[in-house]
């Protein structure tokens, strides 16, 4: 076997000269030592016979020979080479690094070291796991020749320390020592796996200089690292120009393509490999499996499996692993798990990976029987010590709501690794159990297992989602500081979208700022989280500072993010850049169109959206259910009735949509906005839609608009069964049975108590004005609005010359009457709008938090004839776009 290691090339190029065998020594042999009695007692130290600590060794008695040491060492006694040699590898053999290290500091005990001691004595490191010291002893040597470089180089392999071998070769090259055909495929070995081609190219040349190009090792080796580091193209020339080509380099050359995604060249390359007469191996047929599932073709996979049945090939346990992860990883999991059991009906016996992705389908399937299935073969079969069997046993109890179970798992898990605690963390945290969750957090740094960034982030995540924001800020705060774990993209999206998730979109804002001003990139994730919260009037300039993140992060790439730039802007009031948007995509799905039709509903322009929506038909784009609402309430706006019930209509017969709430609601705006309140009756009754609020709100619009009290007083029965106890319905519903009472109806209904209807809902308005946003009461009594704004409406009340006709429209209104109430927000807003503005064409932006009444909607009209301004106002039922005196609700909300 010494063989092995002498080099190809000549002793003048290595640094050390091997010493002869000690095995021809004499010294080795025990007979010809000559041994003498002596009865005087002398003071000269008793020598242990080399043969004593040898045979301790040979039998385990490890103890004794560290005692027989110890006294050689007191005495001064000297150790024999060959001896310490013996005791060297039994250490190896043994595995004991205690006595190793007693050997390493009685040194001194060897006549004189030498290069191939101290080579033993690394290696002796290296195999009992302490590669530290093996460094140590290698840095420390003299003088280090090729056995060293390669005991050391071997080391750093077994361990995976691939960057490591790729230095300590260029070393050896400095120290002047040339690897042999036994070292060098090692080397090599390195290259491919940390992909450093450049050092690969480098023994490529070296391995031509000194001849050993026809060694079919090296050759392997060298192909292996241009395969598996992507370089096709080298890997090819290399492969063509080989003087000699096994299955190894047929193999290393499959794999370069399959991994370029060339996986029709490769299986060309099968034939021409069959053609110079060499078979396809397992190993062959398994690389052409694995490449056309990473392709996603799992088909194609599933064919080769097949096909090499026909080829006299048994697919074995990689085979069918890489069958049953490709699935999994291509959405096929139903189809993963039926492979799994022809696997074990073909007498194949499941690793531990296999499990693991076994377990993995039952999770994202949420099949819990089949997952209890998976984990009795698991117990029985013994891998329940394998930790990654264990991480996806507990993650797919915990994805299955059997925590529990999940908990049982996780403690049986000997060796936890920080996934065993994510997964685990993470189902309490999905489950809302955020103080057990956190108790796991904290036992987790206890058990020196350091949280990732994967267990703050999802800790944050948990804490938003159980609307504890606080507590999600503090981990945020602290897993820098304390964790010492660097933020990421993600942590920054997660507690953005727990502020907006908790209504606290104004922090949330200022969180995307301070998240930029962090040197963090936003990224698509990002933005649509942030774009639903600047969906309302005042946020259109926080709408452009994002837009322009947006542009400046080339996020405009991204479709989504460009389907909800275009609804943002129409719901902030900006239809016309909502549509710049929208002309611009060069792609449009069904989202696109949906959010430029609803806007142009929302904005009351029903023409526009009907061109919409047949440009889409033309198209070839199939409608789907927020498209065929909004067609709906664009037919109602148009006050064609007819045309919206053929709508209907279709949404079952043409598009197979089963109708939901959205169409009903939809349906019977059309019908009240026309009139038709008979047949919205009809209709309710018909679609059995009479416990839903949403459709009596809107029923009880179209009574209110038309003065039909009766039915109004319908409405209102049902919807204070509905909502008693909600203060807005009490106060319209006690006004209907006033007015009823009044005129003489009969109310047989559960009327609202009389406590109850002394609190009425406060009426509050805002608006941006110079980048600040102001608030205003009904009935604001702020030295602003009691000095400036009040005198400023009543003035304005004189000036205004309409007449006060409601043409028969039922007076009930959410909010209280300004004669008892005081002036209304809106109009304090609006007074304020138009005294901050210093421009001569001017936009109001006003958001109310209750329905705008009758009053402040004629005085909006008459503010925007006289002053020829826009305002925009959004209250609780539409968004009022006035201009020249007509709001584009049709005065109809």
């Amino acid at each position: 076997m010494e063989k092995l290691f002498l080099p190809s090339f000549p002793k003048t190029c290595l640094n050390y000269q091997i010493p002869a065998k000690v095995e021809n020594s004499p010294e080795v042999h025990p007979k010809s030592r000559k041994k003498t009695l002596s009865f005087t007692k002398r003071n000269e130290p008793i020598i242990i016979p080399d043969e004593q600590l040898e045979y301790l060794c040979r039998n385990g008695s490890l103890l004794e020979a560290e005692k027989a040491l110890d006294s050689m060492f007191q005495q001064g006694s000297k150790v024999k080479r060959s001896t310490y040699l013996n005791l060297l590898e039994s250490c190896i053999d043994s595995g004991s690094v205690h006595l190793g290290r007693i050997l390493h500091s009685r040194f001194g005990l060897l006549p004189q070291p030498d290069v191939f001691l101290e080579t033993k004595l690394l290696s002796m490191y290296a195999k009992c796991g302490c590669l530290v010291d093996a460094r140590k002893v290698f840095d420390s040597m003299r003088e280090r020749n090729l056995y060293t470089w390669s005991a050391m180089i071997g080391a750093y392999s077994r361990e995976h320390r691939w960057k490591e071998v790729s230095k300590l070769f260029r070393l050896m090259m400095g120290d002047g020592v040339l690897p042999d055909d036994f070292l060098l495929p090692k080397i090599l070995q390195g290259c491919a796996n940390c992909g450093d081609v450049e050092t690969g190219k480098l023994i490529h040349s070296v391995v031509i200089k000194l001849g050993m190009t026809s060694c079919l090792r090296v050759s392997n080796s060298i192909l292996a690292v241009y395969a598996k580091c992507g370089e096709l193209s080298l890997a090819t020339k290399f492969f063509r120009r080989m003087e000699e080509r096994d299955v190894v380099a047929w193999n290393s050359v499959l794999l370069a393509y399959c991994q370029n995604g060339k996986h029709e060249e490769a299986v060309e390359l099968v034939e021409e490999m069959e053609k110079e007469g060499i078979s396809p191996g397992l190993v062959t047929w398994n690389i052409l499996i694995g490449g056309y599932n990473q392709l996603g073709k799992c088909d194609a996979a599933m064919d080769l499996m097949q096909k090499m049945e026909s080829f006299g090939v048994t697919a074995d346990v990689f085979t069918w692993t890489a069958m049953i992860s490709g699935l999994i990883h291509n959405g096929k999991r139903y189809q993963a798990l039926d492979t799994f059991r022809r696997m074990f009906l073909a007498g194949v016996v499941p690793n531990g990976v296999t499990i693991m992705s076994a377990v993995s389908a039952c999770s994202c399937l949420k099949v819990l029987n089949l997952g209890s299935e998976v984990h009795s073969i698991a117990v029985k079969m013994g891998f329940m010590d394998d930790v990654l069997v264990g991480n996806s046993l507990v993650d797919m109890y915990s994805k299955c709501g059997k925590l529990e179970d999940a908990r049982k798992v996780f403690d049986s898990v000997k060796n936890k690794d920080v996934y065993t605690w994510n997964s685990m963390i993470t189902g309490y945290c999905h489950a809302e159990y955020c103080g057990k969750a956190y108790e796991l957090f904290t036992r987790m740094q206890d058990a020196n297992v350091k949280p990732n960034i994967i267990t703050w982030n999802t800790m944050i995540s948990g804490y938003i989602k159980n609307g504890d924001e606080g507590e999600a800020m503090d981990l945020f705060q602290r897993m820098e500081k304390d964790g010492k774990v660097q933020r990421n993209t993600a942590s920054w999206n997660l507690i953005i979208a727990g502020y907006i998730q908790n209504g606290k979109k104004d922090e949330a804002l200022e969180l995307f700022r301070k998240m930029q001003f962090s040197r963090f990139t936003p990224n698509s994730v990002t933005i649509l989280s942030l774009l639903p919260a600047c969906a309302n009037l005042l946020a259109t300039k926080m709408v452009r500072e994002i837009h322009g993140c947006v542009l400046r992060r080339n996020l405009d790439a991204v479709h989504a993010v460009k389907n909800a730039l275009t609804d943002t802007y129409a719901k902030s009031g900006d239809i016309a850049y909502a549509r710049t948007i929208f002309k611009g995509m060069e792609t449009k799905d069904i989202i696109t169109w949906n959010s430029l039709i609803g806007g142009y509903v929302l904005h009351g322009r029903y023409g526009p959206a009907l061109d919409l929506f047949n440009q889409m038909k033309t198209q070839g784009i199939k409608p789907n259910r927020g498209t065929l609402s909004s067609i709906i309430l664009a037919h109602g706006l148009m006050g064609n009735v007819d045309e919206g019930k053929k709508v209907f209509s279709s949404i079952a017969d043409d598009y197979n949509i089963i109708p939901a709430l959205e169409h009903c609601s939809a349906m019977i705006s059309l019908y009240g906005r026309s009139n038709r309140l008979e047949e919205a009756v009809q209709f309710i009754q018909e679609m059995n839609v009479q416990s839903e609020t949403p459709i009596w709100e809107s029923f009880l619009t179209g009574c209110r608009i038309h003065g039909d009290i009766d039915l109004a007083i319908h409405a209102a029965e049902h919807l204070f069964s509905l909502e008693p106890e909600n203060p807005i319905t009490e106060n319209v519903v006690s006004q209907i049975y006033a007015l009823g009472a009044k005129l003489g109806r009969s109310l047989e209904g559960k009327k609202p108590r009389r406590d109850n209807l002394l609190k009425k809902p406060l009426g509050h308005s805002w608006i941006e004005v110079r980048n600040s946003i102001h608030t205003f009461t009904t009935g604001d009594k702020s030295q602003l609005c009691t000095d400036v704004l009040y005198p400023w409406v009543e003035k304005l009340c004189r000036l205004d010359d309409r007449n006060d006709q409601y043409n028969g429209e039922l007076l009930i209104e959410e909010e209280g009457r300004e004669e008892t109430c005081g002036i209304h927000s809106e109009k304090f807003a609006m007074a304020f709008g138009l005294i901050s503005s210093s421009r001569a064409h001017k936009t109001i932006r006003i958001l109310k938090n209750l329905r705008m009444c009758r009053d402040c909607h004629n005085t909006a009209k008459y503010i925007s004839r006289r002053y020829g301004c826009d305002i925009l106002l959004e209250d609780t039922r539409c968004l009022h776009h006035f201009k020249n005196g007509d709001c584009s609700c049709k005065d109809y909300w």
